[in-house]
């Protein structure tokens, strides 16, 4: 079975022109909270905890590392339970070459057989992300 990981790049096509509208909802926490999990809390050292389902029926909490972050730009974050330390997550606010639109590229990485699932994963948060904030 391989075990290293596989890198996964997908660009969405924004329907806002400002990257501020943008940055506030995947660079802040109370954007976060909006659309990618359903508690996002900060903790110390720049470490928040993401919860999906309620914390009083099942539920599961992942803690992430923010490695990097430019505002307006990019957050770049590692899961705490990362093994390959070549692995992380990042949303990046950038321009399509092709239609000069504001897109979100997303890059994250799993094993080879999980790149499909994780594709599906992003699809849906990024129809949260349009559903709370019309991007």
């Amino acid at each position: 079975m391989n075990t290293t990981k596989k890198r996964l790049n997908i660009e969405y096509p924004l329907t806002t022109k400002s990257a501020n509208i943008v940055w506030e909802q995947i660079g802040t926490i109370h954007g976060l909270r909006r659309w990618l999990a359903d508690r996002v809390e900060e903790q110390a050292n720049d470490v928040i905890s993401l919860t999906w389902g309620e914390p009083w029926t099942d539920h599961h909490t992942l803690e992430a590392r923010i490695l990097d972050r430019q505002k307006n730009s990019f957050i770049r974050l590692q899961w705490i339970n990362e093994e390959d330390p070549e692995a992380y997550w990042e949303m990046r606010i950038g321009r399509s070459e092709l239609t000069d639109e504001l897109c979100l590229y997303v890059a994250d990485y799993a094993l080879p057989e999980d790149i499909d699932d994780l594709r599906d994963l992003w699809d849906g948060n990024m129809e949260r992300l349009h559903q709370v904030s019309g991007l």
